[in-house]
């Protein structure tokens, strides 16, 4: 069938693009036709904390990705949800992560007059909370025809914007970030970064924002028991935001020789030498939903460390691929401890060799396809 894909794609960089670009060819791969559509502006500059919004990556080969939406102006989503109407799909697909782009990607959809129109939800209700909210998301979920959420609190989410279950909606995890390319010995991975062989290394990885918690691990580095155990952070992502906070919080404790600071963007053709350099990977997140970088530390398997908040613990099993803590730095710094004095490395990595398989690209479009069977009507 005829299928476009609405949302985030190249020249846009980060996670939402990597998800839909994988999605599309997975699609491709199951015999169906596929276009991707994106923004010709994303985020205003103003609302962009971030160096740059774009990717420095090459256009990814055999996608058909179309520049079109932009999210601030009107008169685009008119002519956006008029060429979805005339190229008449069987299904749009639409991630759905912010309340901001509900009135872009809601009209769209609206105006497509497409019989099936999936969202794939992120987030219903944002980490980081603005006026309106409520009333965005909920235009947005009634231009849908069913949601396929990634986190069991997310679909939970659902019932404040359909208390009636009118819109079908399940739950499908995320699949792996598996395009990052094939995992490298440990010891290559760390003479890239330039990093002593002997080391141990937990890793923290992606946007550093508030809500991920990295003010609480910096908090555990400064434990006593890790400095003795010469362990060490690799901090690998952008900050979105102001550095500054965290910069005094580091020099304040004291653990600038305890830290690994690679705070820009990570290219995706970098991303495998810090998770293959990482003994253990570190989401320490205040709130979460579900997290793309457990997807990434499954395809290089590699045990983690996570709080218990949101759908994190649903997809690292504690004591199975990685432990899981109460998001307090004291918790944080026993679990890093203990994984390492332990040696439950070995443990762990292969509990996380059995778990990936869960996470075939093939689950989530099976469930795309089960939601709204063909002779579904409106």
């Amino acid at each position: 069938m005829k299928v476009i894909i609405l949302g985030t794609a190249w020249p846009y960089r980060g996670g939402l693009s990597a998800f839909n670009e994988r999605l599309a060819r997975q699609l491709q791969d199951e015999g169906h036709q596929v276009e991707i559509i994106t923004f010709t502006l994303q985020y205003p500059a103003l609302l962009f904390p971030g160096k740059t919004q774009y990717s420095t990556e090459p256009a990814p080969e055999g996608l058909t990705i179309r520049r079109m939406l932009n999210a601030v102006n009107p008169i685009s989503w008119w002519r956006t949800g008029r060429y979805v109407r005339n190229a008449k799909p069987e299904m749009v697909i639409c991630k759905f992560w912010l309340p901001f782009m509900a009135p872009a990607l809601g009209t769209v959809l609206r105006l497509s007059h497409c019989r099936r129109r999936i969202s794939i939800l992120d987030n219903l209700v944002p980490h980081e909370h603005r006026i309106g909210d409520r009333v965005l998301t909920r235009y947005f979920v009634h231009s849908i025809d069913g949601m396929v959420a990634m986190s069991r609190s997310v679909l939970a989410d659902a019932d404040l914007f359909d208390p009636e279950h009118r819109k079908p909606r399940t739950f499908c995890p995320h699949p792996l970030y598996d395009h990052y390319g094939a995992a490298m010995p440990r010891q290559e991975a760390l003479q890239q970064l330039g990093l002593s062989v002997e080391g141990h290394y937990v890793l923290f990885f992606g946007f550093i924002r508030d809500y991920k918690g990295l003010d609480l691990l910096l908090d555990a580095m400064a434990d006593p028991r890790i400095e003795h155990a010469g362990i060490r952070l690799i901090v690998a992502g952008e900050f979105y935001g102001n550095p500054k906070p965290y910069m005094e919080q580091i020099e304040r404790l004291g653990i600038e020789e305890r830290l690994v600071l690679c705070t820009s963007f990570i290219a995706d053709h970098e991303v495998g030498r810090y998770f293959c350099a990482a003994d253990l990977v570190a989401q320490p997140y205040k709130s979460a939903t579900q997290s793309g970088v457990t997807q990434i530390a499954f395809h290089f398997e590699r045990p983690m460390l996570v709080t218990n908040v949101g759908g994190l613990p649903e997809i690292v099993p504690d004591g199975q691929v990685g432990l899981v803590v109460q998001p307090e730095a004291d918790q944080i710094a026993n679990a890093i401890v203990r994984f390492f004095e332990e040696g439950l490395a070995p443990q762990l990595t292969e509990g996380v060799r059995q778990e990936k398989k869960r996470y075939a690209w093939e689950n989530m479009t099976q469930t795309i396809y089960n939601l709204i069977p063909d002779d579904h009507t409106k």
